[in-house]
């Protein structure tokens, strides 16, 4: 900013706190910056009273407006990074609290302008006058109370102003198409404020990252053909997003949002070509509001690229299979004696042998690939495929043509990286698939571990929901646009032998509540189909269970945002595990800042969660490493080691309150123990003891295994 600009905008600071400044104004202004939804109450109570159906418009694009804006202001206030008033200037006359947030630009203001806009220029009723005064009322309180320059609530009323606009915008488009699509017109709104809500939270929302996405960041930082338990899309896809926003918890999270919207956007295109637009958007918005597909619209693992694959793959799929030909009737053999068995031998009836329905398949083969470069469960696309071939009359031929092998073939070609690397690594990754698959316990029954497994799908899809997809999954079976019924075919074999497996793999050994997740995204379109596109033939009773399915669905997924509300017990919280992080990496950063004043040290943990989180959270992002004392091998153990880091010191952390491991006490001359316990409020989150030990003598494995 100009130097001059900052000198005009002090001297006006100063003008209204400390000039202007009088017992009515020491007395009003306080109330008016905190109490202006007080003031402004008794003109809404008449507006409505007055307006009527308008007012319900009015009030939603404001209330949207505010929301816009505020997250607006926040994002612009760390990038102008500007300091209050109150705690850079002296002789400021406070009248409240000062903050040490940044202060440009206001967010009252901008909050108060994005809720009188849509007044002003919506509606023609002289209550906007009023609005729009309490609005500059607010604003300028902000500059009396001495919390704000007049610069910020000016950027703050344009901000607003500019966030009113947009919505009124959006509001004005969305009218006009409701009359001709009102269900798309719904569902891109709905996914719209979605998105931009989620960017929102991943700006200001109370969630460090995960110990998974610690740990994929970490992989971005060492770009590889493959890692030791996954392929390597989820690492080349962070190193894209924290390229262009930084390492930063929204630089890691960032595709999550976009890859969610672009999942269920490709998802409604599928229920539309199926069925029609109202189970497309249905199917694409219900993807969004069950607990089970949610999460990973916030959260970056490999789930969240897979599930994209997935769906774009089973996208694909169905035009590559369902494509009409491109071939006029009198070079099929009407006229010209080139059907089946004529000359050249070529079936022209065969669905999808045309250039068009082969670009589909060799863009099938590509999105299989990424999505096995992403998640190795991408490879129940092969068999949920060739189960719908088999079992579909109208399409079993497509298995006496090339396609569909050429598209395995390339996907395979696309996957070649994984195969490459695992070669030169022992196939380390063949190893962990096979523990995690439990293949050397035999087979063995296990009845709680099915228990476990079939509550969890009761958990993440929420139980009403659970039993409806599988039931509409069921019904929708052989049924569908055409006599053939592949609609319900396709439906049914892309999502039971999914469930079943896992049903049955959980028989044996335990079973992760997401592994089966991508069994249900057929069944969000056989759900919309048999239950929202023929609502009118249900009675009472059934739609109060599908709006109490539903209901029930969204509340866990909004309460999941923000669990510390309603004060659950930490083990009841599936948030717990994703505070406490940054804390953490405050307290180290200390340390580790304080003792390589003495000289060289190195930052390492038992666990690759803690190193992971280290890595991300203490400033700088060092290097750093995890030691095994008896653990699975991890990734970290195909990195190097911190061996050559003889005589340094190092900081050692590890979870609980613990005494040091006797391998690593004998690798240093001296230590000193630290306990840290992390808060969520009043909560105790986990407790962690982080050693500093002094001169390193060297560790090997063979020490190691004497303790």
């Amino acid at each position: 900013m100009p130097e001059w600009i900052t000198q005009l905008d002090t001297a006006l600071f100063f003008f209204l706190n400390r000039d202007c400044h009088n017992k009515l104004f020491d007395l009003l202004m306080p109330v008016i910056t905190h109490r202006a939804s007080l003031i402004v109450l008794p003109f809404l109570v008449l507006f409505l009273l007055q307006e009527k159906r308008k007012a319900l418009a009015v009030f939603g694009v404001a209330f949207f407006s505010i929301l816009l804006a505020d997250g607006l202001s926040n994002v612009l206030k760390h990038l102008m990074e500007r300091q209050r008033p109150c705690n850079v200037l002296e002789n400021v006359h406070l009248l409240v609290g000062c903050t040490k947030s940044f202060s440009m630009p206001s967010n009252h203001a901008a909050n108060a302008f994005a809720f009188a806009t849509p007044f002003l220029f919506m509606t023609k009723n002289r209550l906007r006058y009023p609005l729009l005064f309490i609005a500059v009322l607010v604003s300028l309180s902000r500059v009396v109370v001495g919390v704000h320059y007049p610069g910020d609530v000016l950027g703050g009323a344009l901000a607003g102003g500019l966030s009113a606009g947009a919505v009124m915008y959006l509001y004005a488009w969305a009218e006009r198409r409701f009359r001709d699509r009102p269900y798309a017109t719904v569902m891109y709104l709905f996914l719209l404020g979605l998105s931009l809500f989620r960017m929102y939270y991943l700006s200001f929302g109370p969630l460090d990252l995960s110990p998974d996405e610690a740990h994929y960041w970490e992989w971005s930082r060492r770009l590889d053909l493959s890692y030791y338990s996954k392929g390597p899309m989820i690492a080349y896809l962070i190193a894209l997003s924290t390229s262009l926003f930084g390492d930063t918890v929204f630089g890691v999270r960032f595709l999550a949002v976009v890859l969610s919207l672009l999942s269920s956007i490709i998802l409604y295109r599928l229920g539309k070509e199926m069925y029609n637009e109202r189970v497309g958007a249905a199917s694409a918005i219900l993807f969004q509001v069950i607990p089970l597909f949610s999460a990973f619209g916030v959260l970056f693992t490999i789930d969240s690229p897979f599930l994209f694959f997935w769906i774009l793959s089973l996208y694909l799929f169905w035009k590559a299979v369902n494509n009409p030909p491109l071939i006029p009737p009198y070079l099929r053999g009407e006229a010209g004696g080139l059907s089946k068995g004529g000359k050249g031998g070529i079936d022209r009836n065969v669905p999808g042998m045309n250039h068009s329905s082969l670009l589909y398949w060799l863009l099938l083969g590509i999105s299989v690939g990424l999505g096995l470069l992403t998640k190795y469960t991408m490879a129940f696309f092969y068999l949920c495929a060739l189960c719908f071939l088999v079992f579909s009359v109208h399409h079993r031929k497509l298995l006496r043509t090339a396609a569909p092998y050429g598209a395995s073939l390339i996907s395979f070609i696309v996957f070649s990286p994984v195969v490459l690397w695992n070669a030169q690594h022992d196939w380390v990754t063949l190893r962990h698939t096979a523990g995690q698959a439990h293949i050397a316990e035999g087979l063995r029954i296990s009845v709680m571990s099915f228990i476990e497994f079939a509550g969890s799908q009761f958990g993440v899809v929420t139980p009403v929901l659970f039993v409806l997809i599988l039931f509409a999954l069921w019904k929708a079976r052989g049924k569908g646009q055409d006599t053939s019924g592949s609609h319900g075919k396709f439906l049914f074999w892309f999502s039971a032998p999914v469930i079943v497996f896992f049903l049955l793999k959980s028989l044996q050994g335990k079973v992760q509540a997401n592994w089966a997740m991508m069994g249900y995204i057929t069944g969000l379109i056989a759900f919309s189909e048999i239950f929202i596109n023929q609502w009118v033939r249900y009675r009472p009773a059934i739609k109060k269970i599908i709006i109490i399915g539903l209901a029930l669905s969204l509340l866990l997924t909004a309460v999941a945002h923000y669990p510390s509300k309603f004060h659950l017990p930490v083990k009841l919280d599936p948030s717990a595990r994703l505070k406490g992080w940054n804390d953490l990496g405050k307290e180290v950063d200390g340390i580790y800042s304080d003792m390589r004043e003495k000289g060289q040290v190195f930052i390492f943990s038992d666990s690759y969660q803690i190193s992971s989180e280290l890595a991300f959270y203490v400033k700088g992002h060092p290097i750093t490493y995890c030691v095994n004392l008896g653990r699975r091998m991890n990734q970290y153990d195909l990195w190097p080691d911190f061996g050559n880091f003889i005589h340094s010191n190092g900081i050692f952390v590890t979870i609980g309150d613990t005494e040091l491991n006797p391998g690593i006490r004998s690798a240093f001359h001296g230590y000193e123990k630290r306990l840290l316990k992390v808060y969520d409020k009043d909560r105790l989150l986990r407790e962690f003891s982080i050693f500093l030990c002094y001169d390193f003598q060297g560790m090997t494995k063979e020490t190691i295994g004497k303790y």
